[in-house]
């Protein structure tokens, strides 16, 4: 039970953090400044129900990419603390991810902005799909399956819900209190991407221990 908790616990705070919301809002508001309110709530929820069918995908998906390409999760781990890492120390200096849009984009809007640049890759980006992949793998019973979709769609629902108030939290917070929970959020992303690193790095340190030991023997 203790398990299944931790575990629905590591769900929620990870995507939460990657996702980022809070962060996505500023640029959300720049990018629907010219629309309506009804125009705006039908960007934020298109927006979000793209990013929960892109990021439920891969979970899916993600042992048949593992098998086609022959990639361990272990190595997939390391390469997610990493990305983790680095989108932390991105949000610890309050500042957004390396995925910007450009001011032509900002203003055009020949193209939906609900799928692109907003749901893929802001919402939903390579820190939420490797965490959706990774955390699958480790989901060893259909409770904890449960419990990973379910975190996903309540995730996706705060997403939501923050995108559509945005106007009122940008009031309420102001921009110090959107910096503030950002490096909050951005230091929970680095422990995280610790835990993800050395899980990965230790069965590989293991392996490879273990083959000198039988060439020695």
């Amino acid at each position: 039970m203790t398990e299944t908790i931790s575990f629905g616990l590591l769900c929620f705070t990870s995507f939460f953090t990657l996702i980022n919301p809070l962060g996505t809002m500023p640029v959300f508001m720049t990018m629907t400044k010219d629309l309506s309110d009804v125009e705006r709530n039908r960007t934020a929820k298109k927006a979000s129900i793209i990013s929960l069918f892109t990021i439920i995908a891969f979970a899916l998906s993600g042992q048949l990419l593992f098998n086609f390409f022959g990639i361990s999760v272990n190595s997939f781990r390391i390469v997610g603390g990493v990305i983790f890492f680095i989108m932390g120390m991105d949000m610890l200096q309050a500042r957004l991810g390396q995925v910007k849009i450009k001011d032509s984009e900002v203003k055009s809007y020949v193209n939906d902005i609900s799928v692109t640049p907003l749901a893929i890759p802001m919402i939903c980006g390579p820190g939420a799909i490797t965490n959706s992949i990774v955390l699958m793998e480790d989901a060893n019973s259909l409770q904890k399956k449960a419990i990973l979709f379910c975190s996903i769609v309540l995730i996706m629902l705060i997403t939501y819900l923050v995108l559509y108030s945005s106007s009122k939290i940008m009031k309420i917070l102001g921009q110090t209190g959107i910096n503030v929970m950002m490096r909050l959020m951005g230091l929970i992303v680095m422990v995280i991407a610790v835990e993800f690193f050395f899980s990965g790095l230790k069965p590989i340190i293991l392996d490879i221990l273990k083959e000198v030991k039988i060439v020695q023997n």
